[in-house]
């Protein structure tokens, strides 16, 4: 089997490609969404390549990260951000995943793909509604 070793995460050769497709799929969402490359990486992350489930999801905020300093230096370029109202949503994340780092590893693997399905539902639904 041709393997292709990228900082330790192990990919097939064959899907290196589908994975460089998937990271543009998820800047793409994030850029026009402003949020939600991480509902394509996961899934995706779980079919190209070795990693375990309990390493998808820190390796999808891996990527995710710099994905969203392009969004954002891209958003304050063409436009203004309203810091008083984005400053306290900031803290407050920065919060949660404190405690999802700290309290996410104790959760089974299965319910959090669970939950993830879930928001997504719950999110598709409302906008559609």
């Amino acid at each position: 089997m041709d393997i292709l070793s990228i900082g330790g995460v192990f990919l097939k050769k064959k899907k290196y490609l589908g994975s460089a497709f998937a990271g543009l799929g998820a800047g793409a969402v994030n850029g026009l969404f402003g949020a939600g490359g991480g509902m394509v990486l996961v899934p995706l992350l779980t079919g190209l390549t070795d990693l375990p489930d309990e390493e998808v999801f820190p390796s999808s905020v891996s990527i995710i990260l710099p994905i969203c300093l392009v969004s954002l230096s891209y958003s304050l370029w063409g436009s203004t951000v309203d810091w008083p109202t984005v400053i306290p949503y900031l803290v407050g994340s920065a919060a949660g995943g404190v405690l999802a780092g700290l309290f996410g590893r104790r959760i089974p693997t299965l319910w959090l793909h669970r939950l993830l399905g879930v928001l997504i539902l719950w999110g598709g639904f409302r906008y559609l509604c």
